[in-house]
């Protein structure tokens, strides 16, 4: 890579290209200073390299990477642009600086240094430099111990990870520990001591410390199946402990079979633990993206050696109306760029730049790297729950992100209200095709759910599927009491739904004299989309329209969705009541030998029915098709 040239000539052999900061009349673009843009474009390199995009004060706004700088740095000029954030960046460009580089691989590595150097305001940043956590193994000692560990790894041993946190390491550390006493003391207490520790006497070591308590063939062989199942080789262990225990048996060993069985029976738990167990001994990480009113969160799990080893979500700060795959693309150059790869990361989605990416990344660590978008059946289960993992969060971070009291006040505000809503419920209706109905009733108390105060409600008497029906119903029910028994009133009623819902509401407050209870109805926008959600007031029927990133619209869809998931919990929950027990033996297909297996693999029919997809193909014999049919049998249409 070759040093940029402070000049503003044009000039391959130097390596940089730079615009001419000049002043003019002519304010075309909106641009505060006007440059001459065909000029400079003209002349532009068409190798590749960084171009950095600066304001009038001199402030860099944006760092991009190109295979192509003239290609790519033309782009954003073009008439027909379209995207919002792309105008308003390319508006404020005084000036454009450009360092060539000699492969994309250094293209890729000098973006992250500009972007985390410099924080423009119109890339994606994410915060991200922190190093994780490992297991090592100190497999070079006569008896090698399990420890954790951060930072550069200069002692002799193998190290397992990384872990996104060290609170995974930590977890996994006391599984192993109950499973095979492996000890986890540091040398300096193992080299002193006289007499077993604790760990030795509540059976979480084998006692290596002092001589004739453990042999060093038996150590090591604890030693191996630890390595085995931090490798993701769990499956093998437990078949050859399944072996180790029938020998046991069969020699009348009946104290070491039964240790044995424990162990195989923990190893099982563990497996069932993990949602989604992958097979092998696969290195891989999975991406996926929630948004919630305009508000990211990207999700990272991290499976090593087939086993999930947990998951971080990151919040980056992204300018408005960015496709996700642009957050992808910023994520794995920067993260990566830091932290060990992966041979194997699953996208949710495609992005522009993928195969560019995935070259420089193979560049980097010399080694093949792939970037694949889920396409399998598998695949798409590891991003669903990946998914999950990341609409959790991110409605955890929602909820912390402002105080509790902003985001209450900045609701009274957009309402109008004369006092702040600090007590609030919000209703919902949930139905299969109009049967079974069920109504949400949620309450926030200082914008904080109050879970013991929620309420469900069976809707009864009405045709099925009509929800207007229903939401009268449910309000009628919900105010009529509260009137009767003279209890405080809420000081917000929300409605999900629109006019119609909200119409239905007035007419319930109005008939029993409550209409100065403060109401308001939730639209879904635009392609239900959240953030665009429009608000629907008795005094105001033309709509509120508020700013995705507006703290009363965050309140209102966290409240709005909290009564939906508790309607369609509450709903699922009814529907499968309506179902008589059920048994294997009315499992089309499922034979007495099935039937034991699966019995003898799970424990009992009830940790069948709670086992997912994943877990049923792990019994022999179980194809996906079945294992997908036994959890359709249990659970009913989703």
């Amino acid at each position: 890579m070759t040093q940029e040239n402070p000049s503003n000539s044009i000039d391959d052999s130097k390596q940089t290209q730079s615009s001419n900061k000049s002043s003019g009349a002519n304010e075309e673009l909106n641009r505060p200073v006007e440059f001459d843009i065909k000029g400079f474009l003209k002349q532009l390199s068409e190798r590749p390299g960084v171009y950095r995009m600066l304001d009038a004060k001199g402030d860099i706004i944006y760092v991009g990477k190109a295979k192509n700088l003239k290609r790519r740095v033309s782009s954003y000029f073009l008439k027909s642009q379209k995207e919002i954030k792309t105008e308003a960046m390319v508006a404020q460009v005084a000036s454009i600086e450009v360092t060539i580089t000699d492969t994309e691989a250094e293209a890729l590595i000098l973006e992250n240094t500009l972007i985390k150097r410099h924080k423009p305001k119109y890339n994606i940043l994410f915060r991200d430099d922190k190093s994780y956590p490992y297991i090592y193994v100190s497999t070079q000692k006569a008896f090698p111990s399990l420890s954790f560990f951060r930072g550069a790894k200069r002692k002799k041993g193998d190290y397992f990870g990384p872990f996104p946190n060290a609170s995974a390491v930590h977890q996994t550390m006391d599984v192993l520990q109950k499973i095979f006493p492996v000890r986890q003391c540091p040398e300096s207490v193992f080299r002193h001591r006289s007499r077993p520790c604790l760990q030795y006497q509540i059976k979480r070591c084998s006692g290596p410390c002092v001589e004739g308590l453990v042999s060093k063939e038996v150590y090591a062989q604890d030693v191996r199946h630890t390595l085995m199942f931090l490798q993701g080789k769990s499956f093998d262990v437990i078949e050859e402990l399944g072996q180790q225990m029938e020998q046991a048996s069969m020699a009348l060993e009946f104290e070491e079979a039964g240790i044995l069985r424990d162990r195989i029976s923990a190893l099982r738990t563990v497996q069932s633990q993990h949602i989604i167990n992958q097979p092998g001994d696969k290195d891989m990480d999975v991406l996926a993206i929630y948004e919630q009113a305009g508000v990211f969160a990207l999700c990272l799990m991290m499976y090593r050696g087939g086993n999930l080893w947990g998951s971080e979500v990151f919040y980056p700060k992204v300018p408005a109306d960015l496709p996700a795959g642009e957050i992808f693309s910023a994520f794995i150059s920067q993260h990566y760029s830091l932290h060990p790869l992966p041979k194997l990361i699953i996208l949710e989605e495609d992005f522009e730049e993928r195969d560019t990416i995935q070259k420089a990344l193979s560049e980097q660590v010399k080694n093949p790297v792939r970037l694949r978008v889920a396409n399998t059946h598998n695949d798409k289960g590891l991003i669903n729950l990946a998914q999950t993992n990341a609409q959790a969060a991110l409605k955890q971070h929602l909820s912390q992100k402002a105080s509790q009291f902003e985001r209450v006040t900045a609701l009274q505000e957009v309402l109008g209200l004369k006092t702040p809503p600090n007590y609030m419920e919000c209703f919902d209706i949930s139905h299969t095709q109009g049967a079974q109905t069920i109504a949400s009733c949620v309450v926030f108390k200082e914008g904080i759910p109050s879970t013991q105060h929620y309420r469900k409600f069976n809707i009864e008497g009405i045709q099925g599927g009509d929800d207007y029906a229903a939401m009268h119903q449910v309000l009628t029910r919900r105010y009529q009491r509260l009137k009767n028994e003279s209890v405080k009133l809420p000081d917000l009623v929300i409605v999900d739904g629109g006019k119609g819902q909200l119409n239905q509401a007035i007419d319930v407050l109005k008939d029993l004299e409550l209409e100065s209870l403060p109401l308001v109805s939730v639209a879904k926008g635009e392609g239900r989309k959240a953030g665009l959600e429009i608000l629907y007031t008795p005094h105001n029927k033309q709509g509120i329209d508020l700013q995705p990133d507006d703290r009363a619209l965050h309140l209102i869809n966290h409240i709005r969705d909290e009564a939906h998931r508790f309607a369609i919990t509450s709903h699922r929950k009814k529907r499968q009541a309506t179902f008589s027990q059920s048994r294997l033996e009315d499992i089309e297909g499922i034979g007495p030998k099935t039937r034991k297996k699966l019995l003898m693999h799970f424990g009992g029919l009830t940790e069948v029915k709670n086992a997912a997809v994943s877990e049923l193909q792990k019994v022999n014999g179980i194809s996906e098709a079945k294992a997908q049919q036994i959890y359709d049998y249990f659970h009913g249409e989703a």
